[in-house]
């Protein structure tokens, strides 16, 4: 399938202007009046990560530490790295002239507690090949007013198995507050993401929960994602429930792709976003409060969408095995689709409800023609069980003759009467 046309899908581009929405600049908490340490007392701190032996304990003091180079904890075995809060605890990396990550953990069994990172010029914190990983009670921030400069993510682990993220904040990243990619085995929980391009995403990762979390005020505010040509291919089964998914309607400003070294797949998403399915494999989704984000509530979509190659090994293109239930709407009176990215163009000019109405939940109705000829048979198995549906917007897309020929349907009969099984089993991370 083609890319849509932005030339097809612009006849309201009056209107952009009315589209544009910014979130929040608020920052969690004031540490101007905390203690700076000294160059001794920050020292002491490096000194503490480079040393640090198994079984050990960093104990962070309250203050506020300015910090010119990255603080790695390289290999280690049960180690706990613990401030005295995150309003009192603050690791500032405004200075760091090189290196990407604030703070970098390589081990097993690694908690990072009770503390605030700021302004990395890359990521927050990473933590890379790890085995048993909890980030419990940290804040991750960028305090300058131009995001385009700020880091890519903020909690970061990346191919690592039994991760734990509790009682965390993340803001203003310009990719994902919280992201978890290649992973396996994931609580994301308790905690709060505002004012990134994506609060909280779950990208080529098995068994994930994440439940009860605040994301607000994000370009998108939970996805899930499964991107080509990564080492680690398609990842299933992802739980999304008890989430306030609330008016995540903020710009997207992160780095277009070709760009810049980090541009992502994150910035074609439509500000206004609440969850989003990206050649997802088995979620589901309930229980969650979708209020007023202006484009849509939940986006299902193929990777077609994105307009880029879709050949890729042990990887597939399509979204398959949704499971969308017992889940609050609620849209704004007054409010329309984004218009600066072509998605939210599609879903205000072609949704099958009148031009610039928010939908509750889209479909790009993208299917697979080896498994059946129709989407008659529901054959990406998309189940959609909804209090009310036929009082909602559901918006299902024709694009698989590409921007030539897109149609809109209100058939959501097609994915009643249905039920996916998604299969998760957080059992053996729920004591960590």
């Amino acid at each position: 399938m083609r890319k849509l046309s932005l030339a097809l899908l612009m006849p309201i581009s009056l209107f952009a202007v009315l589209s544009c929405g910014t979130s929040t600049t608020e920052q969690t908490f004031d540490t101007s009046s905390l203690a700076r340490m000294s160059p001794e007392e920050v020292e002491k701190v490096v000194e503490a990560f480079i040393m640090a032996e198994d079984s050990s304990t960093i104990q962070i003091p309250e203050g506020f530490f300015e910090l010119s180079t990255q603080l790695i904890l390289d290999n280690k075995k049960s180690v706990k790295i613990k401030g005295a809060g995150m309003d009192k605890t603050v690791l500032s990396f405004k200075n760091l002239k090189s290196g990407g990550e604030g703070v970098k953990i390589v081990g097993n069994n690694i908690t990072v507690e009770d503390l605030s990172i700021e302004d990395a010029p890359g990521d927050g914190i990473k933590s890379q090949h790890t085995d048993g990983i909890t980030f419990r009670r940290i804040n991750v921030t960028w305090t300058n007013g131009d995001k385009s400069k700020n880091g890519t993510y903020a909690i970061y682990p990346v191919q690592c198995k039994n991760v734990v993220i509790d009682e965390c904040i993340a803001s203003h990243s310009k990719d994902a507050g919280i992201y978890v990619g290649q992973s396996e085995n994931i609580i994301v929980k308790n905690s709060l993401a505002f004012g990134n391009v994506a609060g909280i995403e779950i990208e080529n990762s098995d068994n994930a929960e994440v439940f009860g979390n605040t994301a607000r005020d994000n370009s998108g505010g939970i996805l899930v994602f499964n991107l080509p040509g990564l080492p680690k291919s398609d990842g299933k089964g992802t739980k999304i429930y008890d989430n306030d998914i609330l008016n995540n309607n903020h710009e997207n400003f992160a780095t277009a792709i070709g760009e810049g070294p980090n541009g992502n797949t994150v910035t074609m998403i439509p500000p206004g976003s609440g969850v989003v399915l990206l050649a997802a494999k088995e979620v589901e989704i309930y229980d969650n409060r979708i209020h007023n984000n202006k484009t849509t509530g939940v986006a299902i979509a193929s990777y077609q969408v994105t307009g880029f190659p879709t050949d890729a090994p042990n990887w597939s293109p399509y979204t398959t095995d949704v499971y969308v239930h017992d889940n609050s709407y609620e849209r704004e009176t007054l409010s329309m689709p984004d218009l600066t990215r072509e998605l939210g163009q599609l879903i205000s000019v072609h949704n099958a409800y009148g031009p610039a109405k928010t939908q509750d939940i889209i479909y790009d109705g993208i299917w697979d023609k080896a498994i059946s000829e129709t989407i008659d048979s529901n054959p990406m198995r998309v189940c959609i069980q909804e209090a009310g549906i036929e009082n909602l917007h559901f918006t299902r897309f024709y694009l698989m003759e590409g921007e030539d020929h897109i149609e809109s349907f209100k058939d959501y009969q097609l994915f009643q009467n249905c039920k996916v099984n998604v299969a998760t089993d957080i059992s053996s991370i729920t004591s960590l």
